[in-house]
Order: C-alpha cells, then structure tokens, then sequence
C-alpha cells in the first residue's frame, strides 16, 4: 500500500458499532476481494471490498473476516483469516502480512491462516443461530461477476442449510453513511491530493494538448502523492464531448476556444474524492462560456446551502431542479411561459441537467447509503450540477465534496480554484 499507517482505532470503533447491530447469537462473515484476470496470464489491480476494508483495515486479497460477539470463547468474538506466506510467494508476489502486522492494523487479536478457517468456522456455527452474510446491494450495481461473497454464500448455505441467514448490506449501508473524523481526515486528504493534481493543470492546458497528456499529467500528481491513483474512471472531455456524462475515451486533441470538462479526482487509503472542474482551452472563457458557467456556479452555491441536517437526496435534487429552472430562463434555454405549461414530472430543465444533484460518498466515489434518509452529522456527499448544450458544444459541471455538519455544510474542496476569473488568471500567469 502506498498510503501511510491508518489508526486501528477507526477499525476497532466500526466493529462495535457493527457488532451492536447484530441480532442475539449472530455471526457474520465477510470476504476479500478477488485479484481480477484479465487475459493471458494478466490481472487488474487489486482493489480491497469496501466492506472488509472498514471493518478490519486489511488490504490484501484472500482474507476472511468474522464477527461473532456472543461467542463462548471470547477468542472467536473477532477473527481474522489470512493467506499464509511462503518463499516462494514472497519472491514472486512480494510481502503478505503477518499476525503480528494484520492485528495491529485491524486491532484484532485473533489472526489465523486459512487453511484452518472451515474447521474453525464449523464449530462457530454449532453454536450461533443467525448468520449474516454480505452481497453487493448498491443500488447500481451490476452482478455480472460472481464475488468471493457470492461463492462464500452458495458454499455456506449447502454446507449449513437450517441456519437462519440475513443480510449484511443493510447494516452496513446504514453505518457507512456517516463518517468518523478519522475517515473524514482521509477523505479530506483524498481531495487535497485531487486539489494539487488540478492546480497542475492550470499552467499546462493549451490549445492542441491531448486530452490523455491531462490524464497523465493528474496520474503524476496523483501517485507522487501517496493515492493509488483516479479514484473512478478519469473524464476529460474536451468541446462536444462534454455532453456525454460518462466519457472515458480521454483521446481527443484539444483545440483553441473549446471548454474541457474534467470529472477526475485521487483516492487515498481506499477513500474517494469526487471533483469537476471545467477550463478553457485557450485560457480565456468566451462571454457565453462564462455566462454558462457562472450560471452552474450559482446553482452548486445554492445547493450547498441546502445540504443541511434533515434535508434529504430527494428533496435537495427537487429544490436545485427550480433553481436551474430559473438560471435557464436567464441563459434563454427554456422560455417561462413553456415551463408554466410544462408537466411537473416531465421537467423541461432535464433536457439541459439530466442527472441528481448528489450521491454519497466514501470507500466508493458512489457510496452507499438511503437517497430518502435525512442528512445526518457525518454524512459526506457530493454537489454537481450541470449544464449542457450539445446544439453548442458546451457542457458545464461544477462538482465539490461536502461534509454535513450541526453548524451547516462544510466544503472539503474550498482550497479549489473553482471562480471562473480566478481560474482564467491562474491559467494565464506567467
């Protein structure tokens, strides 16, 4: 890993809050990630299940950890279960931790190797009754590819068929949500990391750049820095392809009097940050570029104002819906007399701002978390609204993280340029 030491304190305090969760007599099991094939003999990078990860701080694939609080042996209320090294994974795969290393960076006492987990695991359950096991249930999610949780759940329902099994996304979902300072002070460094990658930027963007050399000049940036890199897919859309939300291709040459529309953000110990930002390529915005943008600047500074305690997802994208209602009219996209007529379920600013306002945010760029619960001391969301004009091949979208407090808002990105002159001067300085 390259990102420093973390406080098992974080871990330790999640675990408990978790364990308080759980039914009488319960156990519950959660898995790593799988180290993802590619082709031949290929894989992706590992990425560790944001699960395990905030439970346990154990970054390595081909872990097992489970809770069992009512456990008669007080030994088995917290395991954890580790691929055990040898010399020949050592010289060919690197370091794997020790017991000594998983417990002090998870402050579970109990490591054991996995080779001993079924009969370990055999005994717990003769004497739990419930079982609480873990699936991906975000909302978005796609479940093309089986997980290590998938195929633990097939396994344990053959093997222990009578168990009473629940799941473990609910709860999970419901303490993710809101983030200790711990986790918050990552966050923050996560986007302190994305601020230097995008100052970088400001003196190297220029008519005829390459959308892929930004991409690389963030990557620098971004790994110089401790992050393992984007913390999503990096978007750099340069003129037309702004107005497609999910551009990736990153393979377009810039050209002068375009705007560039750069979703691209760093992680840091698993922790996202989630930025947009839009430049001129020339270094100067046209009077309607300008015109375009402040208009979304002034929506996102009235949405963060929104995102209050008690207000929820739904409502803030209905509230910021009426705002850009009226910053549309302004820029003459929608006339007042048509959105008098419009049919309020069919909203005629979607035609220019077509996706939410918000999402949660956290060990996924899209975190997980109930659109309808109220907004609560802790939570961390974006605020990202957009404008988007293909007849003029012009999108906008101005994109910050935000920590909900008792005393308002906070704006984790605030150090970010984001004022169109100031923007506009940095690019210009010499």
């Amino acid at each position: 890993m390259k990102y420093e030491t973390i406080d098992s304190k974080l871990f330790v305090e999640n675990r408990k809050r978790f364990a308080k969760k759980l039914k009488a007599n319960s156990l519950a099991v959660f898995n790593s990630s799988d180290i993802m094939p590619t082709s031949a003999d290929g894989t992706m990078p590992f990425v560790q299940d944001a699960d395990i990860f905030y439970l346990s701080g154990i970054d390595q694939e081909e872990s097992i950890l489970v809770i069992f609080p009512d456990a008669k042996n007080e030994e088995y209320r917290e395991i954890l279960f580790l691929k055990e090294t040898n010399e020949h994974i050592a010289i060919w795969e690197g370091h794997k931790y020790t017991k000594v290393e998983a417990t002090a960076a998870s402050g579970i006492k109990s490591v054991y190797w996995l080779s001993q987990f079924k009969t370990i695991f055999k005994a717990l359950m003769s004497q739990c009754e419930n079982v609480y096991l873990n699936t991906n249930e975000h909302t978005r999610a796609t479940a093309e590819v089986e997980t290590r949780d998938d195929r633990f759940v097939k396994w344990c329902k053959v093997c222990y068929p009578v168990h009473n099994y629940k799941r473990a996304a609910p709860l999970m979902h419901e303490l993710r949500a809101i983030k200790s300072k711990i986790e918050i002070d990552l966050i923050q460094n996560a986007c302190n990391i994305t601020g230097k990658g995008f100052k970088r930027l400001l003196g190297f963007v220029k008519p005829g750049v390459w959308e892929y050399e930004i991409e690389a000049e963030l990557s620098h940036e971004f790994i110089r820095n401790r992050s393992r890199g984007f913390a999503y897919g990096p978007i750099i859309a340069s003129g037309k392809s702004a107005n497609v939300l999910h551009y990736v291709d990153n393979n377009r040459q810039c050209k002068a009097g375009e705007v560039i529309l750069l979703d691209v953000a760093a992680e840091y110990a698993n922790y996202a940050s989630d930025l947009t930002r839009c430049l001129p390529v020339s270094g100067k915005f046209s009077k309607r570029q300008k015109s375009v943008y402040n208009a979304v600047l002034r929506v996102q500074r009235a949405a963060i104002k929104m995102m209050k305690v008690g207000n929820t997802l739904e409502k803030l994208n209905r509230e910021v819906g009426d705002v850009m209602q009226e910053e549309l009219i302004k820029l003459r996209l929608l006339k007042s007399s048509a959105v008098k007529k419009q049919d309020p379920k069919a909203p005629l600013y979607k035609k220019y701002f077509m996706h939410g306002t918000s999402h949660y945010m956290g060990l996924n760029v899209h975190d997980v978390g109930d659109f309808s619960r109220p907004f609560e001391e802790g939570m961390v969301l974006t605020c990202e609204p957009g404008i988007y004009i293909r007849a003029e091949k012009l999108g906008i979208r101005l994109e910050n993280d935000i920590l909900i407090t008792k005393k308002g808002p906070v704006d984790l990105m605030k150090d970010i340029p984001i004022e169109a002159d100031e923007i506009e001067e940095l690019m210009n300085k010499k």
